[in-house]
């Protein structure tokens, strides 16, 4: 099958890698997670099923089962689209816990437009499902120019469906955004008013619904802590085994990344080269490496660094500080007039 067309704020890698889709999901996903979980059991707390495989791999209940039965808080970070009632009620029996859905838009014709695909109907109505049967329910919404002046409509649609929690998350302009983002360029006054309209909701909501803003770094001026630091609290497994620090991390082409088919992920985590790469302070370059913001910000995003410079060892050019602040500046201006997307369509190989 064809798995709905990504959009165009996505933040994945824009290609698809040849192994990624492997054997079958029992195979891959489910092998490679459990290893996760005992290696890590004790200190992991958090799993979690994200991305277009998650509710195409007929694993997905027994990956839920198996982290419950180790005391981990279990969540689905999904479209919404495939679903079903069904599923999701063997899902609640199992014992996953939370579930994300993302929405584009107030506006349907318009977070169709963003979608690339038809939508609204389906995510609404998974929506029900989810509040109806009593999981702990968030919403996302990837902001950019095409829907931050409807973000006081957003903000009150996620009241509506019954959302426990809204994340409200400008455009991060790697990956799949990156491909898309003199389209996805808002304004400075729109960034300023969204900002403030979600300051506004914010203390209507209080108590009802938690909202999050996630302000775009290209209108700041440092960059984010990415993760908390590369290799230092977080890590992710690729559906054809490779350990990544991030999920962006494979855009990252000067790096390989061991697989837990190949290693322990014990030895991927403390000594394989990728994660060793970024981590403390050895590798940065000046600005960074006399900057006292090195240990708040870690130079920033890696991948952005890489997908930017051309060397993921490069300030962020995000900073101020950055001598290639003059390409964020330049991107702010450069936006299309007519904005058109370019969706990334995933086909996975059946073998």
């Amino acid at each position: 099958m064809t798995e709905p067309a990504q959009p165009p704020a996505a933040a994945n890698a824009p290609q698809v890698e040849p192994g990624e889709h492997v054997e079958s999901a029992a195979e891959g996903r489910l092998i490679t997670a459990i290893g996760i979980l005992k290696a890590f059991k004790g200190l992991v707390l958090l799993l979690g099923a994200a991305g277009v495989l998650s509710m195409l791999g007929k694993d997905l209940e027994e990956l839920a089962a198996h982290a419950r039965s180790l005391g981990l808080y279990t969540t689905l970070v999904t479209s919404g689209l495939g679903l079903t009632r069904t599923r999701a009620e063997r899902l609640h029996e199992i014992g996953l816990e939370h579930i994300q859905i993302s929405i584009q838009d107030a506006d349907p014709e318009v977070a169709e437009r963003i979608a690339g695909v038809s939508s609204v109907k389906q995510k609404r109505a998974a929506a029900a499902i989810v509040k109806e049967l009593g999981f702990a329910f968030s919403i996302n919404v990837v902001l950019h120019r095409a829907n931050l002046d409807r973000i006081g409509e957003i903000i009150d649609l996620a009241g509506s469906l019954g959302a426990d929690r809204l994340e409200l998350a400008n455009t991060q302009y790697y990956g799949w955004g990156l491909e898309n983002r003199a389209s996805l360029m808002p304004t400075r006054d729109q960034v300023q008013r969204a900002h403030a309209a979600a300051n506004e909701a914010i203390q209507r909501y209080r108590g009802k619904m938690q909202i999050i803003f996630v302000l775009p770094d290209y209108f700041e001026q440092y960059p984010k802590p990415c993760y908390g630091g590369w290799g230092k609290n977080y890590l992710v497994v690729s559906p054809d085994g490779r350990v990544l620090p991030c999920h962006g991390a494979t855009q990252i082409t000067t790096l390989s990344f061991d697989s837990v088919r190949d290693r322990s992920l014990q030895w991927i985590w403390q000594e394989s080269p990728a994660f060793q790469a970024y981590r403390g302070d050895s590798w940065m370059k000046e600005p960074c490496r006399t900057c006292p913001r090195k240990a708040v910000d870690f130079g920033g995003c890696r991948c952005q660094a890489f997908a930017l410079t051309g060397d993921a060892a490069n300030t962020d050019p995000v900073c101020i500080l950055s001598p290639n602040r003059g390409m964020i500046d330049g991107a702010i201006a450069e936006r299309e007039s007519l904005p058109e997307y370019r969706y990334r369509v995933l086909e996975p190989q059946r073998v």
